[in-house]
């Protein structure tokens, strides 16, 4: 699971107390030092710790040598230096960023996040994981750290698991995580779509068949169990399973064995089963549509997870990491303006985080490498007003202090670099066309609001087909 500790080293005590009760606040186990009597045992005995923070050291201290300590002991720890300098140079090895004083909540979020991201990308373990694995999990906000610490604690328990929520809240996600950081992730992973397969064959797909066991059996078949074998399946909408799978189902969970259709030869198995659904079971057993029997036999450890509108302080950390994504897998990238971000906080979702991902990859493709203000987004994510109003069903202060300060400033070059000519122009189109918006088409306005001559921008407007629906005054 992602470690939530902070070592905060800084010999001007005020201000470390400071940063500790911001980070104890949003749930990080905090220790302070002054650095004095600082050595390899200490940190190793005290760790592992999720982030370094240096501050100023004291005379028996310097940087560089409790820089040498904590690469020997963990070299992939993620350490930040606090500064009164947003633009301090830094390079030594393994610092990667700033944590700015007076202390923002935007700068500390952001460089959480970026400590995140550096170590997962340097332990070989974490980079091997599928890239999905971790995209519905990313967020500070106390449900997340909820789930984080549920999936921590079955884990390493072979428990039934079933996971609740809403479609596109990330319950395959969650399924994967506990798989992975089980006993069980050497082994396989078996998804089945409970509700994609016809009633007649789910039976086969769950446990096999074989040869002539009906008319198209032409050959002996493993099932999903047996393909299971040693590792996790996972039945993703359980609720949509038919009343007799059910049955059999629950006499596979009682009894640990399973029958190829068209054998009477029993097969022990060794698999964990965790499910899902959308549905409400309770009102699926009172409308006799769900087993209730089979419902306490999943449910042994339950895991809801909340709907992307209950954690709207984590939209922006998601748009960052989804982006993040689009890059490394070479799609493009993009930026918003913090009033799209704004935007995007007051929608309600009803496609949550699977919405999320598809827009910001939308957007990817719309506006390449462009920055994307509010009045660009689709119609139905802008506000009523035209302003990104704050949202009244949530935490809005805590979406606000958490939006990236390089979501919109901070260009990423992608690995096999860019056409900078055509991202320059891209950005020039999109900055035009919001100044064109904001001065409701009338040229000689949007040109003030760009701090160029109108005639330029008239020539501008004229080399990328932008004079339509434009007035000349």
């Amino acid at each position: 699971m992602q470690n939530n500790k902070i070592l905060i080293m800084d010999a001007d005590s005020s201000r470390g107390e400071q940063l500790r009760e911001i980070l104890s606040f949003i749930e990080h186990d905090v220790m302070l030092t002054d650095g004095q009597g600082f050595s390899a045992d200490l940190l190793s005995q005290s760790g592992p710790f999720h982030a370094l923070i240096i501050g100023e050291l004291p005379p028996a201290q310097s940087r560089a040598g409790i820089l040498e300590i904590t690469n020997t002991v963990d070299a992939n720890l993620p350490k930040f230096i606090i500064s009164d300098k947003e633009d301090e140079k830094h390079e030594e090895p393994g610092v990667i960023g700033v944590i700015t004083f007076p202390f923002k909540q935007s700068n500390i979020n952001s460089a959480l996040h970026n400590a995140q991201v550096y170590r997962e990308s340097k332990e070989q373990t974490t980079a091997q994981r599928p890239v999905e694995l971790f995209r519905s999990l990313v967020g500070s906000s106390r449900k997340v750290q909820e789930i984080r610490r549920l999936v921590e604690q079955v884990a390493e328990t072979d428990a039934t698991v079933l996971i609740l929520g809403e479609s596109g809240t990330g319950k395959e996600v969650v399924a994967r995580n506990i798989h992975y950081y089980s006993n069980r992730r050497d082994k396989p992973f078996v998804p089945i779509n409970c509700g994609a397969i016809p009633a007649e064959l789910l039976e086969s797909e769950l446990f096999g068949h074989e040869k002539g066991a009906f008319t198209g059996a032409i050959s002996a078949r493993q099932g999903r169990f047996e393909m299971a074998e040693g590792g996790t399946l996972f039945l993703d909408e359980i609720g949509d399973m038919p009343l007799p799978m059910q049955v059999k189902l629950l006499r596979v969970l009682q009894e640990r064995v399973i029958e190829r259709v068209g054998s009477t030869k029993s097969i022990d198995i060794d698999v964990r089963v965790i499910a899902a659904t959308h549905r409400n079971l309770e009102d699926q057993i009172n409308d006799n549509k769900f087993r209730e029997d089979l419902y306490y036999r999943l449910n042994v450890f339950p895991i809801e997870m909340p709907p992307l509108r209950e954690r709207i302080e984590d939209i922006p950390l998601l748009i960052t990491e989804l982006i993040s994504r689009i890059e490394h897998e070479k799609r493009g990238s993009v930026r918003l303006t913090p009033a799209a971000v704004m935007a995007l906080c007051q929608f309600k979702w009803g496609g949550n985080v699977r919405e999320l991902a598809n827009l910001i990859e939308r957007l990817a493709i719309l506006f390449p490498f462009g920055l994307v203000d509010v009045h660009e987004l689709p119609e139905k994510y802008r506000p009523e007003n035209g302003i990104a109003a704050a949202p009244v069903y949530a935490d809005t202060a805590a979406a606000v202090a958490a939006i990236p300060e390089g979501l919109v400033t901070d260009a990423r070059l992608p690995r096999d670099g860019i056409d900078l000519k055509e991202h320059l122009n891209n950005m020039e189109v999109s900055l035009i066309r919001q100044a064109l918006s904001e001065a409701d088409g009338v040229v000689a306005h949007a040109a003030k609001l760009l701090n160029m001559r109108r005639t330029t921008l008239v020539e501008k407007l004229r080399k990328y087909g932008l004079n339509r629906n434009v007035e000349a005054s």
